[in-house]
């Protein structure tokens, strides 16, 4: 067995097993290939991240040649004898992200930590090219199982192939195509690939190469293509609609014909900028949420306002034991100020005491940091001075000058919880401003925002009425020829017929 140094070029095939070509229905004439970036390599043990955003990560278990003489023009027959060695890999992609490069794959198959290699290479002498197995376990359940001696284009035909085109050099890898069975993985599986060569002298192994998939809290940008998925995605990424029907069934896909993921644009951002928390309120309450404003809390600044999605952290009551296990060390409120994301609000569970600090003056300015949008907690601030000067927004029920063990144990991270008598979810958008702080499911952002934005236009004319002295009696709420002048001095300034001021 050797080390595996790092390789210049990652070529990797598209379809290479009949099991894979038939459940994709295609089978190719010639082989295709892609380029996978040195970035993207990983070893065994490590973690990928599944981005934010995205639905459909998955793995691909494959038998990956590593180069030993150089090859440039060499025939099918003379290319097997450039491959030293083999190992294990695992191609892993995001199926949300296939359309964005047209084929090329650098999106979708070379994020950081997207080629796993290892754990060892098997050098290849004495054992033939059709020799090789590949296996692939997901949560300890073998998934996929294959030899080398059905691959449509074999070893020596592969590197052959490539040789035309440009030389292959020492080190060099290429990723020989998966079987059946790849699926889509979600964060907390585990994925684990094995290569061996089970009838050759001492049934050589490379050993289990492991990779746990762990969620990606970093949003994309507003900036380059974004994730995009439709039922045909879903479907073949998790390889057919049986497969796909089960893991709805368990739990773990979206069922088809489901809403797009909701994104906090930048514009609905503004919106929800410019508009009154308790304006939102009411837009709130017509549909039937009268139970979505954070009680107790104000901000630390007058004046302070919050928009972002909900991040979450849940403390439980102390108790000596838990403290004991779960409050020392990295602890789950630590991983929560030390992974909330740009323009996202961390919303604590303190069960609304306020009998000792729940956020002091190093974690704020770790969130401050971190750029997120504020700070909500339903019990005390330490070091509320300090707090209060690094300048993220908090909204909190006050300071208070004890440490977390007094009352709490940070629990865990990104669950619903209750904060001030709201149920808040991971994803829920966060609104805060002098009034309070208030929870708008996802699905309701767009239209309350929009339903706000009108009614509070609508109270500013209203106050203008009345700063020029007219009475409140039939103007608020506005009665029918109110409503009609507003309306036709509203349309007239969005046409730009008739500047505000002249219209009235």
């Amino acid at each position: 067995m050797s080390a595996i140094a790092k390789p210049g070029k990652i070529i990797a095939v598209h379809l290479n097993y009949p099991s894979r070509a038939a459940q994709r229905g295609r089978t190719p004439a010639q082989p295709s290939y892609f380029l996978k970036p040195q970035s993207s390599l990983a070893g065994t043990g490590g973690t990928v991240e599944r981005p934010a955003g995205t639905e459909l990560l998955a793995f691909e278990g494959e038998i990956a040649l590593i180069i030993g003489e150089p090859a440039r023009h060499v025939s099918p027959a003379e290319g097997w004898a450039h491959v030293a060695a083999v190992t294990a890999a695992n191609d892993l992609g995001i199926y949300d992200l296939r359309a964005a490069d047209k084929g090329s794959n650098l999106r979708s198959k070379g994020g950081d930590g997207f080629t796993p290699l290892g754990p060892v290479a098997i050098p290849v002498d004495g054992i033939g090219q059709g020799d090789w197995r590949v296996r692939t376990w997901v949560n300890g359940e073998l998934v996929q199982e294959d030899t080398s001696d059905t691959l449509l284009f074999d070893f020596g035909r592969l590197v052959a192939d490539l040789s035309q085109h440009g030389t292959l050099e020492t080190g060099d890898v290429i990723l020989t195509g998966t079987p059946a069975g790849s699926t889509v993985v979600v964060p907390g599986d585990v994925v684990e690939v094995e290569v061996d060569a089970p009838r050759a002298t001492g049934a050589p192994t490379t050993g289990r190469l492991v990779t746990t998939v762990a969620q990606g809290t970093v949003a994309f940008g507003d900036f380059g293509s974004k994730p995009a998925v439709d039922d045909l995605q879903r479907i073949e990424a998790w390889g057919s609609e049986d497969a796909h029907a089960a893991a709805v069934a368990a739990g773990r896909a979206t069922p088809l014909d489901a809403e797009p993921p909701f994104e906090l644009t930048e514009a609905l951002r503004a919106r929800l900028s410019s508009v009154a928390v308790a304006t939102l309120s009411v837009a709130l309450r017509k549909r039937g949420y009268h139970d979505v404003f954070i009680e107790g809390v104000f901000a630390n600044h007058p004046g302070d306002r919050i928009v972002g999605r909900a991040r979450t952290l849940r403390f439980i009551p102390a108790r000596p034991d838990l403290f004991a296990s779960h409050g020392g060390g990295y602890n789950a409120q630590k991983r929560a100020f030390d992974t909330v994301g740009a323009g996202e609000v961390l919303v604590v569970d303190a069960r609304g005491e306020r009998g000792t600090g729940t956020v002091g003056d190093v974690l704020a300015l770790r969130a401050e940091v971190r750029g997120a949008a504020g700070i909500v907690t339903d019990g005390g601030v330490r070091d509320f001075d300090a707090v209060a000067e690094i300048g993220i927004p908090v909204f909190s029920r006050g300071p208070h000058p004890s440490v977390l063990g007094r009352r709490h144990v940070p629990w865990e991270t990104d669950v619903t919880i209750a904060c001030g008598g709201a149920a808040v979810q991971p994803g829920d958008v966060i609104v805060g401003d002098g009034d309070g702080v208030i929870v708008i499911p996802p699905h309701l952002v767009a239209e309350v925002a929009a339903e706000a934005a009108e009614q509070d236009a609508a109270d500013a004319w209203i106050a203008e009425r009345v700063a020029e002295g007219e009475p409140v009696d039939g103007l608020f709420p506005m009665n029918r020829s109110w409503r009609e002048r507003y309306e036709r001095e509203r349309d007239a300034a969005a046409s730009g017929a008739l500047p505000p001021e002249e219209a009235r």
